[in-house]
């Protein structure tokens, strides 16, 4: 009589919980046991989920060191198996993970570095679009400027850190030291991918402010005009988005035509 077939569930169960038996049911070739198998199956499937975080975090990895990163990777697989089968979607909680890793603890701004790592690989994988050409704003009256909308580019991304994660990562990243550096220093950092290269962009004073306005759809005198309360260099932070590949297009339509 044939055994009753593994269900899914009990098979990615036992998966992904190594404390657990392999399930029930298993079979195979008569001179091999299945239960061996399975737990070299189990093996290279965690083993290929570090591998694929290892790849999205390198700088979290440079930083912990590759025996520390693929122990706590490990936990984290353990803890959190996909849910997609697209491998670059894996380890977006990876940087809450790091967060309440106690043996991590001192180190506070790892979660921040894996936040800008995450955010370099979804900015890599969004959808292409051609970058703003900057020469377009030199085609709208001074009259109008105030009134214009910049249209996102895809792989466009802001975020405020509460550590200096950007510079961490553009230095590692780059293969320069990190001496010098604060970790401990607040930062915003925007990310785009121009010409098909992801760029992280550690912002000015009042940048992020600026940047965030525009993504939401106010007009450039809007965001101008809230930058502007944190000691802003305007002109600065307009010549940054159009050479930054932040966004693709502006609008001209007047702000009494927005819906």
């Amino acid at each position: 009589m044939r055994p009753d077939p593994v269900s899914s569930g009990a098979f990615a169960a036992a998966l992904f919980a190594p404390d657990l038996p392999p399930p029930e049911g298993l079979t195979g070739r008569q001179q091999f046991a299945p239960q061996r198998r399975f737990a070299v199956y189990r093996n290279n499937v965690t083993v290929s989920l570090v591998d694929a975080l290892a790849s999205i975090f390198p700088t979290v990895q440079n930083l912990v060191g590759e025996d520390f990163f693929r122990a706590m990777a490990r936990l984290y697989v353990t803890a959190h198996p996909p849910t997609s089968p697209l491998l670059f979607t894996y380890g977006e909680s990876f940087p809450t993970f790091l967060e309440n890793f106690p043996p991590a603890a001192d180190l506070p701004f790892l979660a921040d570095v894996a936040r800008i790592e995450r955010l370099w690989l979804d900015a890599y994988h969004a959808a292409d679009a051609e970058p703003l050409d900057p020469a377009a704003l030199a085609q709208v009256s001074a009259d109008d400027l105030p009134a214009i909308l910049f249209r996102p580019h895809p792989a466009t991304r802001v975020s405020r850190l509460t550590h200096a994660a950007g510079t961490i990562c553009l230095r590692d990243r780059s293969g320069q030291s990190l001496e010098g550096v604060n970790p401990m220093a607040p930062e915003a950092v925007l990310i785009t991918r121009p010409n098909f290269e992801v760029a992280i962009e550690v912002l000015p004073s009042g940048g992020a402010t600026f940047f965030e306005a525009l993504l939401a759809g106010e007009t450039l005198g809007e965001a101008c005009l809230a930058a502007s309360a944190e000691d802003a260099d305007i002109p600065a932070l307009i010549g940054l988005s159009l050479t930054s590949g932040a966004f693709s297009k502006i609008d001209l339509t007047q702000e009494s035509d927005r819906s």
